[in-house]
């Protein structure tokens, strides 16, 4: 599964560290799910569309593989 998180984060100026405290998680859980090392439950992906002002599809999309 890839994301666009890193490209949202940029549009608003915000580091790991701020989407981290806005959605409750720590910063090392922001990357991880960045770099495709963890999938977040449904509830986080929403939490994170709902920061970014967007749908969880526009930040998350399946790969042929998965």
């Amino acid at each position: 599964m890839k994301n666009t998180i890193k490209v949202e984060r940029a549009k608003k100026n915000w580091t790991q560290e701020d989407l981290a405290g806005k959605i409750g998680i720590s910063r090392q859980s922001v990357n991880a799910i960045e770099t495709g090392k963890f999938i977040p439950s449904t509830v986080l992906a929403l939490k994170m569309a709902k920061v970014f002002g967007t749908n969880v599809e526009s930040i998350f999309q399946l790969e042929k593989q998965d």
